[in-house]
């Protein structure tokens, strides 16, 4: 994180159900089995809604782009998978894993912004690594330590080894890379975005340390966060499950806020929550039916602009 935010983007969806061409490796995504599609619409559309108020409330600005229907992008809600913002107006384009996310790439965003006065200068796009099924979905694949220049990431079939090089190459970031894992049906499996199980801001992080089953990686990425003097708050592998990784602190001048869903802040035990309040202002909404059917939550609806 770091202090030159200046606002956020976020897409309110035109259609919003569970992706079954992302379920194959998002163990996060459930069938609501008393809902039909039009009511599940409806529903995280109201989340929606309610989260981008609480973020105006903190004083950062929110500029909401309304999905439309030309494709069918049932997870258009996430836009950090696709585009991240950088400082001197650049930006990134990153190739999705499932096919019917790639066309949340849609340059009327872009069109949209520029109206709003959030200029591009350079737009660096890694999508055609797609035709080589290699992929990388921006800030689900990568943290980015902005002011320390590094980002860690967790190897998944979204988050190819070489892009992540190129990405670091292209950016000037120092990459921290591992492997971290989840349950599931009693097998572990690799957690398809790293953003699920660590959150980083400015002073501090929120991190699985339990998912990253080798004792190397997991000490190596101790040492990275406590060279740059970051407390590390750890959350357990149930916690995961609650979307507890899946914050983001977003700043308004020197004012800290951390976001994150109900569900996420209801995990917490009191020495969590003593230790985060410390640092930063707790923001909460109920997004259940966005966790529920998206498998992502607040982080993954929220991306930062930089200019």
């Amino acid at each position: 994180m770091s202090s030159n935010l200046n606002s956020v983007l976020m897409i309110r969806p035109s259609s919003f159900r569970r992706n079954s061409e992302t379920a194959t490796n998002n163990y996060f995504q459930n069938e609501i089995l008393n809902l039909n599609n039009d009511s599940i619409l409806k529903k995280a559309t109201l989340e929606f809604d309610k989260l981008v108020l609480k973020i105006k409330g903190c004083g950062i600005k929110v500029f909401v782009f309304q999905d439309d229907l030309t494709y069918d992008t049932p997870d258009s809600i996430y836009p950090n998978n696709w585009i991240t913002f950088h400082t001197n107006k650049r930006i990134a384009l990153y190739p999705m894993f499932a096919k019917n996310r790639r066309h949340e790439r849609n340059e009327k965003v872009l069109e949209f912004l520029e109206k709003n006065k959030i200029y591009i200068n350079d737009l660096v796009d890694y999508s055609s690594a797609e035709k080589k099924e290699m992929f990388l979905e921006g800030t689900g694949s990568m943290v980015f330590d902005r002011i320390n220049k590094k980002a860690y990431c967790s190897l998944s079939e979204r988050t190819n080894e070489d892009l992540i090089f190129e990405f670091c190459n292209d950016f000037e970031y120092m990459p921290i890379i591992f492997n971290a894992f989840q349950d599931h049906e009693k097998i572990r499996k690799p957690i398809y975005h790293t953003n699920v199980m660590m959150c980083l801001a400015e002073n501090y992080s929120i991190i699985c340390l339990d998912a990253i089953d080798k004792k190397e990686e997991r000490e190596m990425v101790i040492k990275s966060l406590k060279d740059d003097n970051k407390e590390i708050i750890t959350i357990s592998e149930n916690q995961l499950n609650f979307f507890t990784g899946n914050m983001i602190e977003l700043k308004n001048g020197d004012e800290s806020f951390l976001c994150m869903s109900t569900k996420a802040h209801s995990s917490l035990d009191n020495n969590q929550l003593k230790k985060l309040r410390s640092y930063s202002k707790l923001i909460h909404s109920s997004v259940d039916t966005i966790e529920k059917c998206g498998g992502g939550s607040v982080r993954c609806m929220i991306t930062e602009i930089f200019n």
